[in-house]
């Protein structure tokens, strides 16, 4: 393992029904710090594509910025995707929640044939070509799919068969997965968990968070 390895922790906004799934990217950011890692988080500059009540479930007509959003659950000390160097790190994870799907691209809507930020499709593809270790938790590998399929990149959500077609139809290579392990591709450097796309508690979060991270820094 490297020394000192450093993770970027890219995040989708605050909350699992319009940004990121608040376990999950705490669950990661933990699993790093106990890893006695460092990390950095950074979101896209942008609007939410949709703001809900987490109450309700509803949609409301409000208007927020995926980056100041996020620095909820970074506690302020965030950065603007843009300012994302590869070079900087050896490690990047992308965390679930809808907002993955919503925000950071339209798969929610338009399925495979969705359009990915263009923060994002860098970021994720600057970080393949550099050869970081790449994490995705949730729903977030779909993203990672529509990116580097073309690249025959193998990643998980579980085991959820609709999802799992439209990954295959990017060219990436779907393996089902428990809640807890994580589906490692060694020759693309890409590490995926399943999380709340199956798991039933945030400690089988944790424990797949925990999983990933372990993996990541195995290859690194």
């Amino acid at each position: 393992m490297k020394k000192n390895p450093r993770f970027a922790v890219v995040l989708s906004g605050c909350g699992r029904a319009d940004g990121s799934e608040i376990h999950e990217a705490t669950c990661a950011l933990l699993a790093i710090d106990c890893a006695n890692c460092t990390y950095q988080c950074f979101a896209p500059d942008i609007d939410q594509a949709a703001v809900v009540n987490h109450v309700s479930g509803k949609t409301v007509s409000e208007k927020r910025n995926v980056l100041v959003e996020s620095a909820r659950i970074a506690r302020g000390n965030i950065k603007p995707l843009k300012e994302f160097k590869t070079e900087d790190y050896d490690g990047i994870i992308f965390p679930g929640g809808i907002g993955a799907v919503i925000n950071w691209c339209d798969f929610s809507q338009s399925g495979v044939s969705c359009s990915v930020d263009a923060s994002i499709r860098q970021t994720i593809w600057n970080s393949y070509k550099a050869g970081l270790v790449i994490g995705a938790m949730c729903i977030a590998p779909v993203v990672i799919a529509k990116v580097l399929g073309g690249e025959g990149v193998k990643v998980t959500i579980g085991n959820d068969e609709g999802v799992a077609a439209s990954i295959r139809q990017t060219g990436a290579v779907f393996e089902a997965c428990a809640t807890t392990d994580v589906c490692v591709d060694e020759i693309h450097r890409v590490v995926t968990t399943p999380a709340y796309m199956l798991a039933q508690s945030i400690k089988e979060v944790c424990e797949g968070a925990d999983n990933m991270v372990k993996a990541m820094l195995e290859m690194m």
